[in-house]
């Protein structure tokens, strides 16, 4: 059975510690290194499933890890999560914008953290897997959109939507950005045929966000565009 390898990189022992042994404990095999060359050297060598990666680091920062890790043909396409102390928020968009995949800020919980490689991973499997077949999924934070397969997750666990939830997902979730009206989401979701008002749409939208785990007055993905209708919208790549 294939066991999934992680690279933890901190310069900070204690933090490459604790993240080392909650890792191991879920089952995974752990590399560390504790500056950015050491850290480039060792995913060239093991080519880990994802990497974890502190931006303050001795001789080669965190960015440029990032970078070099990015314009690499065989370690590209390895996810990054990288590890963000109180006021390196630029430096945080920087390494999202340079292709990194998530990030978490010290001081962290274990238990998040490990929840958050967790749904890279299942994220990329998913990713692989589709690609292989030809179906198109759609990643975001830590929520998978498989339109084809009738799927969705939400970090690891599989929701289970109605069919009109998942449509308006689908639909949603495929044109991020764009706002829809009532109007237009009942004629694209429920067809020309229907006759009901557009409550049925706020009704089916309060209820997705209920299973998205996604606060109306702070959501993450479905955001209400007040007097016209809702709009998806990745919060963390818009902050990114």
């Amino acid at each position: 059975m294939y066991v999934p390898q992680i690279l933890v990189v901190d310069d900070e022992t204690y933090i490459v510690e604790l993240v080392k042994f909650n890792l191991e404990k879920e089952g995974y095999r752990v590399f560390v290194a504790y500056d950015g060359i050491a850290a480039l050297n060792i995913a060239r060598e093991q080519k880990p499933d994802l990497i974890i990666l502190d931006i303050m680091l001795p001789n080669l920062d965190g960015l440029e890890v990032c970078r070099s890790l990015k314009h690499d043909e065989e370690l590209k396409a390895i996810p990054i999560v990288m590890l963000t102390a109180k006021g390196e928020e630029v430096d945080t968009i920087v390494g999202l914008e340079m292709g990194a995949d998530d990030y978490i800020k010290k001081p962290f919980s274990p238990r998040e953290l490990v929840a958050r490689v967790k749904a890279r991973l299942r994220a990329l499997k998913i990713l692989e897997a589709e690609k292989a077949l030809g179906i198109k999924a759609y990643v975001f934070k830590d929520l998978t959109v498989v339109p084809e397969k009738y799927e969705a997750f939400l970090g690891e666990e599989r929701l289970e939507l109605t069919p009109k939830e998942f449509d308006l997902l689908r639909l949603m979730a495929s044109n991020q950005g764009k706002v829809y009206t009532r109007e237009a989401l009942l004629e694209k979701v429920w067809g020309y045929e229907y006759s009901g008002d557009t409550r049925t749409v706020d009704v089916h939208i309060r209820h997705l966000r209920q299973k998205l785990k996604d606060d109306s007055n702070y959501p993450h993905y479905i955001e209400t565009v007040r007097g016209v209708g809702y709009k998806f919208v990745d919060k963390e790549l818009n902050n990114r």
